[in-house]
């Protein structure tokens, strides 16, 4: 892995971007839309461990013009799902909880209806918690916090379905799961994250962003477009929750997580096997994919996307064939699922 991070640090220093390449690479023309002096993007493509498209489109900061690179962070969003499962998986292989513990067993405030929901079911969605987002009073402006989430679900005894019959995408339930390892470990979330999992692996920049804790380096900001004109959109009522989207990456960093997935170096092949395999349908989702722990699958991928306001990323893997792409981008539109599908098409056989 040296070598090949030698390489990427190379690949920075001879520009990193667009400009660099060829106008006639594909990634390049698919990549369009991110160039210039616009919200832009970070491009990732590893085949066999090796980084063989790596570049920055258009700006991370429309107001001091900064442009991207590789190592340019970007709210994951709902990338950092996979985080947190791992951070359950981790846990219970020392031995500090039980898949099917009862969430209650670790969050007692829930209320008595909740009392069958296991962590595993938080995992694979199929717990049946009201999302958090429908229980926000309305005309809130202060950021919702773990905390709270956890205080207004202690509130309502309200459930959508009996835990593990149905599936329903839940926010809800990655952001109690935060608070499990909270518990589990006797470290904050941030903290655990960085000992447990960033640290080991190499990725010296990522973290799990809170307000008051440390910055984010090479920060990119998001952005959305309304009338042709592009707005500061980097935050809202909902961005300070931790568990279900709060981790702040670059490509470079995810590529050391990528690496690590083929391998024990982090999660046991055991861990690995619960987090890709399909547990259940994917419902209600315009794509068809079963869902993991953290992952979605269809067919030969394991991919996840990520939207927040003014972010939208995704990270697909082919496993079997050692590829991988990796998308973020600091805007809202267009959503990177099916560009990075489309980017990988050269590479597939």
């Amino acid at each position: 892995m040296q070598k090949v991070f030698a390489g990427l640090a190379a690949i920075i220093l001879l520009g990193g971007c667009a400009a660099a390449t060829k106008p006639s690479d594909p990634a390049d023309a698919l990549m369009q839309r991110y160039a210039g002096d616009v919200p832009g993007a970070s491009l990732l493509v590893l085949k066999d461990g090796k980084p063989i498209v790596h570049r920055g489109y258009g700006l991370a900061n429309l107001e001091d013009g900064d442009k991207t690179t590789p190592a340019t962070n970007y709210r994951l969003a709902s990338v950092s799902k996979q985080f947190t499962a791992a951070a359950i998986l981790l846990l219970a292989e020392q031995g500090r909880l039980k898949l099917d513990d009862p969430v209650r067993q670790w969050l007692p405030s829930l209320p008595e209806t909740t009392s069958a929901v296991t962590l595993r079911q938080l995992l694979d969605h199929t717990g049946g918690l009201v999302d958090y987002e429908d229980l926000i009073p309305p005309g809130t402006t202060e950021q919702v916090s773990d905390n709270d989430v956890l205080r207004m679900l202690s509130a309502t005894s309200k459930t959508y379905f009996a835990p593990g019959s149905a599936y329903r995408y839940s926010n809800t339930g990655y952001v109690l799961l935060g608070l499990v390892v909270e518990r589990a470990s006797g470290y904050s979330l941030p903290l655990y994250l960085k000992q447990q999992i960033f640290q080991p692996l190499g990725m010296d920049h990522a973290l799990l962003y809170e307000k008051g804790g440390p910055e984010v380096a090479d920060r990119a900001y998001g952005y959305s477009e309304a009338n042709g004109q592009w707005t500061r959109t980097d935050q809202s009522v909902t961005s300070a929750t931790r568990g279900d989207g709060g981790i702040y990456s670059s490509v470079e960093d995810l590529a050391k997580w990528d690496a690590a997935l083929y391998d024990d170096r982090l999660l046991s092949d055991a861990s690995r096997k619960l987090a890709f395999s399909p547990h259940v349908k994917v419902t209600g989702e315009p794509y068809e994919a079963s869902y993991g722990y953290g992952w979605r699958i269809t067919g030969d991928t394991l991919w996840h996307s990520g939207e927040s306001i003014g972010f939208r990323n995704v990270i697909v893997r082919w496993p079997k064939q050692r590829l991988t792409v990796i998308l973020l981008s600091n805007r809202n539109e267009p959503e990177p699922y099916r560009t990075a599908l489309a980017i990988a098409r050269p590479w597939l056989h």
